[in-house]
């Protein structure tokens, strides 16, 4: 049976952390993974524009010794002539092993998978999940903090539309002893539901819009753009899209160890000049996604 990766909830707490561990093996041993999906070709489907996520998931099968097809807008489809996500689906299972697909609506990678005869990845749908993100966001975490447990966990921004927020947090949640800190102007909270979901489970949470209040008790700060696609106000989008801008001096009363996360890309949320502090980890978080998109594809794929 084909297995797919919609949401982060679709792995457990046992398969998240195999998944990490078969990345840092894959970090160590680059050699042991050359050849793993010879043979085998990863189709991405790209409905919405991306850099990180679709190089990375076509560096990760090329590194498994793997091929790539695909497109990287809709415009280059048979989308643009009217052609269902359905049918795109089934039409390119027919080429491919394994399907990664971004699309802009919400639900379009979970019909995808409905009717693939090969497994889907969600690799982003709309402001509603982005589950490998997530699992890049969480290899970082565990590299840099040694744990994914017991953690205060900062996110700041746009929390209402951010989709890897909305995951990181499905995921987090399930370790024990984890606090989460939502920073957002009052227009951009975290929606109920999230909110509802760790209050059934428990966990503490809190809300402000004050960063530099909160600061010193981070040890996870994951910062977001305000994405001006998601507004359909243009107003609204100029008014909020510089709430919150991190700089050296806000990080003055900050952890030495905290780590900075950001999904990127950056516009100006986080100073040029924080680039160089030890603490700033979005650029290995870069890297360690295509880690933890090699181990994913090698799960899915059933390669031992």
């Amino acid at each position: 049976m084909k297995r797919s990766v919609i949401s982060i909830l679709d792995l457990s707490v046992e398969e998240l952390d195999q998944l990490i561990a078969t990345a840092n093996d894959i970090i160590a041993n680059p050699q042991k993974y050359s050849e793993k999906c010879h043979g085998k070709t990863l189709a991405t489907l790209f409905f919405e524009p991306s850099t990180r996520t679709r190089l990375s998931f076509e560096a990760a099968m090329f590194e498994l010794g793997g091929n790539v097809l695909g497109f990287s807008e809709a415009a280059s489809s048979s989308a643009a002539k009217g052609e269902s996500v359905a049918d795109t689906a089934k039409t390119v299972s027919c080429y491919s092993n394994i399907i990664a697909m971004r699309h802009p609506k919400e639900g379009a990678p979970l019909v995808a998978s409905m009717n693939a005869s090969v497994p889907v990845i969600n690799a982003g749908d709309g402001g509603h999940n982005h589950p490998t993100q997530t699992l890049a966001d969480l290899l970082t975490i565990q590299r840099e903090k040694g744990r994914l447990d017991h953690l205060t966990v900062g996110l700041c921004g746009d929390l209402k539309f951010g989709r890897t927020v909305h995951s990181l947090v499905e995921a987090m949640s399930r370790y024990e002893g984890v606090k989460f800190v939502f920073i957002s102007p009052e227009e951009l909270k975290v929606p109920s539901y999230v909110k509802q979901g760790l209050k059934d489970k428990g966990i503490a949470y809190e809300q402000t819009t004050d960063l530099e209040a909160v600061m010193p008790e981070l040890d996870i700060l994951y910062m977001t753009r305000v994405q001006r696609e998601r507004f359909f106000n243009e107003e609204d989008y100029l008014r909020l899209k510089d709430s919150y801008i991190l700089t050296p001096d806000k990080l003055i009363p900050a952890k030495k160890d905290l780590a900075i996360l950001h999904p990127l890309p950056r516009v100006n949320e986080i100073a040029v000049a924080i680039d160089d502090d030890p603490r700033a980890c979005y650029f290995r978080q870069v890297l360690n996604g295509k880690y933890m998109r090699m181990a994913l594809i090698l799960k899915l794929l059933e390669v031992k």
